[in-house]
């Protein structure tokens, strides 16, 4: 099914009846899609089968003492990159039993309705989207697309809203309380399970108070710098893009992935890789469906296979790469700040910045920041930047939290890291949107790379 150009979706009410059991369990385009689905895991499934939880963090690396009281700082404005919420998978195992991914689990909850339109960035047509044409052109056993947020990762979106309206509506009447256009500027991929998470946090964080239309902005598919864009950047797929097939070919990596594949009884001449099986794995467990025994024994052993390979695609070491991954998306996070210290007439009442992204953007941000874990982000996952002004000094401060929890950036004297600290932190990393256009286009001296498998987001 192909999307219109311009949309206003506006969900329609439905009997949310869903059982309290659905709660508390369940070409190139393509392949994007399943490492931002694989990646995509939930933070039920990570709750319940991995230590330590992904939300109770090491507090010597997430909590980090502050020498300052927050009391001397002043909220200026926060932006937040949140990874959709639940959804189906964007390809099953093969070879095992499938399981039956029904309509029943995307039903909407009417507390995640609000009325809203998906724009351009000039507030035009919405822009076709190819990677969404990809997922509607197939169907799961049971009816439903892949890569559909569920019911649960609605749930979870407005969840992380009501979080997010606690701690800046509530504790410190930062935001109104209703939704205010001036003060809240929402950005998502151009993806409907993106577009459909920001919807449901917005519900959650606004309470559906709203007097006028919650305007969503998206871009065209090969401009988009919201993930790493194989597509979009010629350089970023010579110098990454054969990574992906590469990752499964390491050593340890190949030999777990055989044992595992042969534990399975899949044939040899399948393809299969740890990013699918966690995918599909992570998918079937958070909304309570069936699957393969064997991996009971392997869910660790996955987890870790699957980072495994992601830190090699991504390869932090690499500068250029992680440049090409999310530079400009870094450039635009601090252009934002800087715009406010700067006291820029335009969008001057601006207060909050939402972009609805994927595991595939917050990792390799993570990278960057010099605070990955190594741990895969759960669904509706978080990084929040905070700017804050010292009420004495008047000196401008940025504050880090991944999930809830505060981060001290390398190369940061504090958790509130002075501005200039933190724009040095990021400096090797962030590009302007003229400067990644330019590298993206400069392949003359890469040498060629086997095209296989670049097709990945």
């Amino acid at each position: 099914m192909t999307l219109p150009r311009y949309v206003k979706l506006h969900i329609p009410a439905s009997s949310f009846i869903q059982p309290a059991l659905k709660f508390v369990m369940r070409s190139w385009w393509t392949r994007l899609s399943v490492l931002g689905a694989a990646g995509l895991g939930s933070t039920l499934w990570w709750q319940k089968k991995t230590e330590p939880v992904q939300t109770n963090l090491d507090s010597s690396k997430t909590s980090p003492s502050s020498g300052q009281s927050s009391s001397q700082y002043e909220l200026k404005l926060v932006q937040v990159l949140f990874r959709h919420g639940a959804r189906t998978p964007l390809k099953s195992i093969p070879d095992v039993l499938e399981a039956q991914w029904v309509p029943d689990l995307l039903e909407v909850p009417a507390h995640t309705k609000i009325d809203y339109v998906v724009t351009d960035l000039q507030g035009g047509p919405r822009p076709p989207a190819p990677v969404e044409d990809s997922y509607r052109a197939k169907t799961l056993t049971g009816g439903t697309h892949p890569g559909q947020l569920t019911t649960i990762g609605m749930q979870q979106m407005y969840d992380l809203g009501v979080r997010l309206r606690k701690q800046y509506i509530q504790d410190m009447a930062f935001l109104t309380p209703s939704f205010n256009r001036k003060e809240v500027y929402i950005r998502s991929t151009n993806i409907v399970r993106t577009i459909e998470s920001a919807k449901c946090l917005v519900a959650g964080l606004f309470q559906q108070k709203q007097t006028e239309i919650v305007p969503i902005f998206t871009e065209e598919a090969e401009r988009e710098v919201l993930y790493p864009n194989y597509y979009g950047c010629k350089l970023l797929k010579l110098r990454s893009g054969y990574r992906w097939a590469e990752s499964s070919t390491l050593p340890d990596i190949a030999s777990d992935l055989r044992s595992i594949q042969s534990a399975l009884g899949i044939q040899s001449h399948q393809r299969l890789d740890f990013i699918l099986i966690r995918d599909d794995m992570v998918a079937r467990e958070t909304h309570g469906l069936p699957c393969p025994a064997v991996l009971d024994s392997w869910r660790a052993r996955v987890e870790q296979r699957a980072v495994d390979m992601i830190d090699h695609i991504f390869d932090p070491s690499n500068r250029e790469i992680l440049q090409l991954c999310v530079g400009p998306f870094l450039h635009i996070l601090l252009n934002n700040m800087e715009m406010k210290v700067q006291g820029s007439a335009l969008d001057g009442d601006r207060k909050l910045f939402l972009y609805s992204v994927h595991d595939t953007t917050l990792m390799p941000s993570l990278m960057a920041l010099g605070v990955f874990d190594k741990r895969w982000p759960p669904y509706a996952a978080d990084i929040t930047l905070e700017l804050h002004q010292h009420r004495q000094t008047k000196q401008y401060y940025v504050k880090i939290s991944y999930i809830g929890q505060d981060q001290k950036i390398p190369g940061c004297s504090d958790v509130y890291c002075p501005m200039g600290e933190f724009k040095q932190a990021l400096a090797m990393y962030a590009l302007t949107e003229e400067s990644y256009h330019t590298r993206c286009n400069s392949t003359q001296d890469v040498p060629s790379q086997s095209p296989r498998n670049t097709s990945r987001l």
